[in-house]
């Protein structure tokens, strides 16, 4: 099941980016076109209405962009200045990033349940209702978006989805540091054509001594001993 999760996380931010991108580049090219002294091709362009395309590529990146946090949680993306937490010791590191992990997981549920109070609030109990065949008196309909005319909670929807998907992910990595002590990391630093260092077989090629991230406490980080052994051959 976390495989199915991982890979319909990942094609949804695949399919927003490339399709909000598209319908950006068709809107522009229809924008230029319909400048064009052309009368056939003014007429035709005209007849073709894209006034929705940016209201519906903002939602699109709403959704890209949060989504898109709970992945960088699971594939550690996230970018976090930690030069005070990789100077502990190898139990108080260890505590601090589970810590960080379970503040993590409380924001983003904090979060998810205003943002899911404040969905329903704003149209979807009535949706809902309607749909099931309930008739309830007095109960707001909601706003609609200005081009799309969509129910505004359907795009608000991104908040609790997203940000209880990002919960998931803290705990999920909570859990696996807890028995393993390893953590997801992303090389930003990593530059194609560039040697890379020799590392056990067992060494995580994701480690880094690059106080960007919490240092995994399995592995010596790579480059940790350059410093040391400089010392011993002055």
């Amino acid at each position: 099941m976390l495989k199915v999760l991982d890979h319909l996380e990942e094609w949804l931010i695949a399919f927003l980016m490339g399709a909000a991108t598209v319908i950006i580049f068709v809107s522009v090219l229809h924008r230029y076109g319909t400048g064009i002294d052309y009368p056939a091709l003014q007429d035709v362009l005209l007849s073709i209405n894209l006034g929705w395309a940016q209201e519906l590529t903002i939602i699109m990146f709403v959704w890209m962009a949060k989504f898109g946090a709970a992945y960088g949680v699971r594939t550690g993306i996230h970018v976090g200045v930690d030069v005070l937490i990789n100077r502990l010791s190898t139990e108080n590191r260890g505590r601090f990033i589970l810590l960080g992990l379970g503040a993590g997981a409380l924001f983003t549920a904090i979060v998810g349940t205003l943002g899911a109070t404040f969905v329903w609030e704003n149209g979807a109990h009535y949706q809902i209702y309607h749909w099931f065949g309930i008739t309830q008196d007095g109960l707001y309909e909601g706003p609609v978006t200005p081009d799309l005319e969509w129910p505004t909670w359907m795009v608000y929807a991104a908040v609790p989805l997203g940000s209880y998907l990002m919960c998931f992910r803290f705990l999920q990595v909570m859990w696996s540091f807890w028995k393993t002590g390893e953590l997801p990391h992303h090389d930003h630093g990593h530059v194609d054509g560039i040697d890379e260092e020799h590392l056990p077989a067992d060494a995580n090629p994701y480690d880094m001594g690059d106080n960007l991230h919490p240092h995994d406490l399995k592995h010596k980080q790579i480059g940790e001993d350059k410093d040391a052994g400089k010392g011993d051959k002055q």
